[in-house]
Formats: structure tokens, sequence, C-alpha cells
């Protein structure tokens, strides 16, 4: 897990990072001072980031692939709540704040290369930077709508209505993301997805 400043390819993974909806509001000198906590990593395809009932909790900034965040219960039933592909971030910073251990785990759905930091120097950054604080918080707040919609979503609305709802909301990701995984997300089979598709439903 070689440091931004080491990785073969910084230059690369500069440009990016400051792509990214948090980093790139972020001033020269802020930059300067995050630049040598990042940790470059890669993850092959399904590999979990964080473990549901973790408490050592990391903030991650996604350069290239696709994310997920699932919950599952005793009987091993899981459910999506939510993608992030490249300039998103995934992050437990609501359970930090709570301290509380992370309610849901992280997982790679494609091969990911992420930049991370722990969610303690992440949480000391975000402290000195009353504007990024700010900006960051907002964004939690929108994820959590998001997710929170899509809850409802899944209650509301038929099975041709939630695939809708998705291209129209996640146009970008629809075509890179693994049928299985797509189908799990809107809480359908593949099968149904399938048929959908194939009866001009979606």
């Amino acid at each position: 897990m070689p440091l931004l400043a080491l990785h073969p390819e910084a230059k690369i993974i500069r440009v990016q990072l400051r792509q990214n909806v948090i980093l790139k509001h972020l001033t020269s000198a802020q930059w300067a001072e995050l630049q040598p906590l990042l940790e470059i990593v890669d993850y092959p395809k399904g590999e979990a980031l964080e473990h549901q009932g973790d408490r050592a909790m990391e903030q991650y900034f996604v350069l290239d692939g696709i994310l997920k965040r699932v919950v599952s219960n005793a009987q091993g039933k899981e459910m999506i709540l939510r993608f992030a592909a490249e300039s998103d971030i995934d992050t437990s910073y609501a359970a930090w704040r709570l301290k509380t251990p992370i309610p849901y785990s992280i997982r790679a759905v494609t091969r990911v290369r992420a930049a991370k930091l722990s969610m303690q120097q992440w949480v000391q950054f975000i402290a000195r930077h009353a504007a990024v604080k700010s900006a960051f918080e907002f964004e939690i707040m929108k994820l959590m709508s998001e997710v929170m919609a899509h809850t409802i979503t899944l209650h509301l609305l038929d099975a041709p209505g939630r695939v809708r709802r998705f291209m129209r909301k996640h146009s970008a990701l629809a075509g890179r993301l693994p049928k299985k995984e797509l189908a799990s997300y809107l809480n359908l089979s593949p099968e149904t997805l399938s048929r959908l598709k194939r009866r001009g439903k979606i």
C-alpha cells in the first residue's frame, strides 16, 4: 500500500484525485497537507474494504472501478444500499461520529483502485479546514438521502419502475454493473431483469 508520493503512477493519480467530488475544492495548501496521508490501494473484485461491525474505519476516494455499500442480516441475506465509482467517495464517517460499529460493508464490485486514509486522520484534517468539513458533511447528507430514496423506491415502485429510475439517476453506471449486482440492488432476480429487457418493459 504505497503512499501517494511513492506510487509509480503518482502524477496520474493526483489528476484523478483533483476530480473527486470532495477533493476538487481543496486549496493548494490543503492539498499539500493531505497528500502525505493518502495511501493508494488496488482491490480485486469482491474484496471487502470494510466489514459490517468493524470499528477500525477509513475514508475512501475512488480512483477506478466500482464499490458497493451492502448490509446483511444474520441469515446472510444482503441488500445493496449504493454504488460509488470514479470521483466519488465511500466512508464510515457517520458511524465514527456516533461512536458505533460500521453498520454496513464496503466491497469492490469490480477491480478497484482507491486512495484512503484512516478516519481519525481524515476527521483531524477536516477539523482544521471548516469549508472542507462543510462540503464533506453536505455530501454525506446527500449520500444518506440517496440511500433513503433507494429504500423507499424498493417499496413503492414496481420492477420496471425501479429499473427505469436507476437508468435515469445512474445512467453512467448502468452499462458497467454486472447484471447480478444491478438485479440485487433493485431487489430483482437476474432472470427477471433479463425478462423485462426482452419484453421491452425497460
